[in-house]
């Protein structure tokens, strides 16, 4: 099992450090005394051989062991870099996170026939829960953080990133959704979102969050099936309730 994203990404520096110091150390163990890659190798597991050539041959000793030192001194100290970035994560949640966001990935990957809500804000997460609420099932695609993490507590599938880019909606299983919602409080946003399923899932119905009637008819042009003014709709209900 590969973890992805954050964790990996903090791993690799220590990772790459630590490699980089045995290649060093190899290559110094080559040049200093003349042996193989494999003996060399296998200084840097066990550095006391280091002490028996030196015993068996006609070596300057200071420079070599003031060079083994030095490299195993470095590998030491990348071991602990690579030791506390794993367990920081551990013990900071980023492990479970990224099991977390491998499982729902796994889940996405199985659904048919759902729904994109993109944005979780007041307009999306009202969207959201109520085709949760009436068994529909739901991807929520979020960029923030906060609004992420809420979505998750709130029993949601979700992934994490810009909805206007393809690789996030492909990751929202989008190809296969029977409708999407660009639900971000950016009309602008929106409008890209529709352009951009319309390409990507050609049959599903697209329908678009704007927040000025001027909009409506680029949203159409974009691909929009319908496209939702809340504040009009909200105006609408309270002129029927007078």
């Amino acid at each position: 099992m590969v973890l992805r994203g954050p964790l990996s990404r903090r791993a690799l520096r220590p990772v790459a450090t630590f490699v980089a110091v045995a290649a060093v150390g190899m290559a110094g163990f080559v040049a200093l005394a003349g042996i193989g890659p494999v003996e060399a190798a296998f200084w840097l597991i066990d550095p006391t051989s280091v002490e028996i050539y030196l015993a068996a041959h006609d070596t300057p000793a200071t420079r070599l062991r003031a060079f083994t030192v030095a490299v195993e001194v470095c590998l030491i100290l990348a071991g602990l870099w690579i030791g506390e970035t794993v367990l920081s994560a551990a013990f900071g949640g980023q492990i479970g996170m990224e099991l977390r966001q491998m499982q729902t990935e796994r889940q996405i990957a199985g659904l048919d026939d759902h729904a994109v809500v993109c944005g979780y804000g007041t307009f999306g997460k009202t969207v959201a829960r109520t085709l949760r609420d009436r068994d529909r099932p739901v991807v929520v695609v979020e960029s923030q953080d906060a609004q992420f993490e809420r979505a998750l507590d709130d029993g949601l599938l979700a992934v994490q990133g810009d909805a206007r880019r393809e690789a996030t909606l492909e990751r929202a299983g989008l190809e296969r959704a029977a409708a999407v919602v660009g639900a971000i409080d950016d009309a602008n946003a929106n409008i890209q979102i529709a352009i951009t399923a319309g390409e990507l899932g050609p049959d599903a119905t697209v329908v678009v969050r704007t927040g000025d009637e001027m909009y409506e008819s680029v949203a159409r042009r974009a691909g929009a099936d319908e496209v939702v003014i809340p504040e009009v709709l909200s105006g609408r209900q309270v002129t029927d309730s007078l």
